[in-house]
């Protein structure tokens, strides 16, 4: 139930935004997609590392050899993956060590594009959002989702800090910003901005 975001442009190069895929039907769909698109995958990024989120980390390794990178604060997540997975009745791939860390306003760049990197802790550490200004989308992880935000009861989850990056770096965007959440169904930041009772 997360979603994955494959992103590319004509020369065919390919970003994957949280592979989450586990199962092998999930695995086969991503690359089903891929190879019928014909692309080339040439980055694996993480809007943050919470198990769910990057379950096919090693998958995506294996099938396409790129290293997946995210933002410095996730590293405890991410180190800690196999024993967090196993608690949640998940065996993992072997995780391949990471390509890089981005931090606040980097560009992640592939093929003519290029997202820039918000970062909006207060989910959890390490959380950031992929804005395309000349497509107008913002990928939010589990920082906004339609009609709500992400839990903050999660180790180093914080409401306020949440709340604040929301309003300061998501709802200062133009309000027909296509949001692409984690989890559930797109929106728009102006749908948010009116609707959205947690940040009222």
């Amino acid at each position: 139930m997360v979603n994955t975001y494959v992103l590319y442009d004509e020369t065919g190069e390919a970003v994957i935004v949280d592979a989450a895929c586990y199962e092998p039907f999930e695995k086969q769909g991503l690359s089903d997609f891929i190879a019928d698109a014909g692309l080339k995958v040439v980055r694996n990024i993480y809007t943050h590392c919470h198990i769910d989120h990057i379950l096919g980390t090693g998958y995506v390794f294996q099938k396409y050899g790129v290293r997946p990178e995210y933002h410095k604060a996730g590293i405890p997540f991410f180190d800690q993956a196999k024993d967090i997975g196993f608690n949640f009745g998940y065996t993992l791939d072997e995780f391949p060590e990471t390509l890089g860390y981005f931090e606040d306003g980097d560009q992640i760049r592939f093929g003519m594009c290029a997202l820039q990197v918000l970062y909006t802790p207060g989910h959890a550490d390490g959380s950031v959002c992929f804005y395309h200004p000349d497509d107008g989308f913002v990928i939010t992880g589990d920082v906004l989702f339609k009609d709500t935000i992400g839990r903050t009861d999660l180790p180093t989850g914080d409401f306020e800090i949440l709340r604040e990056n929301i309003i300061t770096k998501l709802f200062t965007l133009p309000d027909d910003t296509i949001v692409y959440p984690g989890h559930g169904p797109a929106t728009t930041i102006g749908y948010e901005k009116e609707n959205n009772e947690f940040i009222k």
